[in-house]
C-alpha cells in the first residue's frame, strides 16, 4: 500500500470526518474513508465497505462505538497482518499496541468514559436520531486521534489540534451536511 500524505492537519481530519458521517456514512465508514482520503492511500474507495457492519456497536448490537471501530481498521489496514506468524509476531504487537492506545484515549476523552455504543448513547432515543450530534463528534475524535496515531507511527508531520469539546458543546454539533 503506498501511501502519499506529506501533512496531516488533525483539525481538517475531524471536521472531514464529522462531514461523511452527515453526508450519510455511518461513523465507521466515515473515519475509514477520513484516513484514506487523507493519508490519500492507493486503496480503492470500497474498501470503505470493510467498515459498514461495524456502525452502531457493531451491526446495531450497541457494543464498541463504530468510531473507535473504524479508527482500529484503519490502525490495521497500515499496521495489520496478512501472514500467519503467530502471536509473537511483531507486527500483530505493535497493531495491538496502538489500537489499545486509541481505546484508552478515546475512552478518557468522550466524557463519558465508555467505549460501549449502548452506554454512549443511552440518554438518547435512538430511534428520533438524538444521538446524532455526539456520534458526529465522536466521528470526528476517533478519526482525528487515529490520524495523530498512524501520522506518528509513519513519520509524517502533522498539524491543528484535536477539538475536544464538553458534553454541552458537543450536543450543539450540527447533524445536516452544510448547505442542505
Amino acid at each position: 500500500m503506498k501511501i502519499q500524505a506529506d501533512c496531516i492537519d488533525l483539525h481538517q481530519v475531524q471536521n472531514d470526518a464529522e462531514d461523511s458521517y452527515r453526508q450519510g456514512f455511518f461513523c465507521c465508514e466515515a473515519v475509514m474513508e477520513t484516513i484514506i482520503r487523507h493519508f490519500r492511500l492507493d486503496v480503492p474507495l470500497e474498501t470503505v465497505r470493510l467498515a459498514s457492519g461495524m456502525a452502531i456497536g457493531v451491526g446495531q448490537s450497541g457494543c464498541i462505538c463504530g468510531a473507535l471501530n473504524g479508527g482500529v481498521l484503519a490502525i490495521g489496514l497500515f499496521f495489520g497482518r496478512s501472514q500467519h506468524n503467530g502471536p509473537q509476531d511483531p507486527a500483530v504487537i505493535q497493531c495491538m499496541a496502538l489500537s489499545k492506545e486509541l481505546h484508552d484515549w478515546f475512552k478518557a476523552n468522550n466524557g463519558k468514559n465508555a467505549v460501549c455504543c449502548r452506554i454512549l448513547t443511552r440518554e438518547f432515543d435512538m430511534r428520533q436520531g438524538q444521538h446524532k450530534a455526539q456520534c458526529i463528534y465522536y466521528t470526528g475524535l476517533c478519526a482525528a486521534k487515529t490520524a495523530a496515531i498512524l501520522a506518528r507511527e509513519l513519520h509524517i508531520p502533522a498539524t491543528g489540534e484535536i477539538r475536544i469539546l464538553t458534553h454541552d458543546q458537543y450536543l450543539q454539533t450540527p447533524t445536516s451536511p452544510q448547505g442542505a
